[in-house]
């Protein structure tokens, strides 16, 4: 018997690797993309993770949902959890574990802090980048031969307004928001990147 009141839902972190079959009219073609969640997401997020735990007055949240970039809702979950199991091990010597219960003074002194926060995200790997490498690349631009016109072009784009963003804010000045590399292959583009990101102390 045919039923007017049947929706059929899937998730996938892999859309490339369904058979495309699966995804022709009629049968799941309508797709939303549930993309990473920006700071006010983030935010968000850790304010419903938070929301029952005890804090020290000294937690930002808004510091750590701009310190949190590439966490999706479950990698903050965790944050959030790592950062309560922390504080527990660090009263660990004022709990006896062979109490039923935990006074209720040790108890009240168990508040999340912000060191806690800072040991979780030191051991946190966000989801969006867990399989890419990333890391502050060690090249120069004395590395580079040549190429000065475009080295110097690059400072005054990419490097100084990371360096003197006080300056562009004072004369109103908007920094770029992107620079692209084109050319022939062996031209230098990725070791220029490389530079750059090393000068600005930015992940390649």
């Amino acid at each position: 018997k045919q039923s007017t009141h049947i929706i059929v839902m899937a998730a996938t972190n892999r859309p490339n690797s369904i058979d495309p079959a699966l995804r022709r009219f009629g049968r799941f073609d309508r797709e939303i993309d549930i993309g990473i969640p920006d700071v006010t997401g983030r935010l968000e997020i850790l304010r419903i993770h938070t929301k029952n735990m005890k804090l020290t007055n000294e937690v930002d949240l808004e510091k750590i949902a701009l310190e949190t970039h590439g966490h999706v809702g479950a990698d903050l979950a965790s944050l959030c959890s790592e950062a309560a199991l922390q504080q527990i091990r660090e009263k660990m010597d004022v709990i006896d574990l062979e109490d039923d219960q935990i006074d209720a003074e040790v108890l009240d002194s168990l508040a999340v802090s912000m060191n806690n926060f800072k040991y979780a995200l030191g051991k946190s790997s966000p989801s969006a980048l867990r399989e890419t490498v990333v890391e502050v690349p060690n090249v120069t631009w004395d590395d580079i031969g040549g190429l000065e016109n475009v080295k110097n072009e690059l400072k005054e784009l990419v490097q100084y307004p990371v360096e003197y963003p006080e300056k562009f804010l004072k004369f109103g000045m908007q920094p770029s928001r992107g620079v692209l590399f084109y050319g022939p292959p062996g031209c230098g583009k990725t070791l220029l990147a490389k530079a750059i990101a090393s000068e600005c102390q930015a992940n390649f």
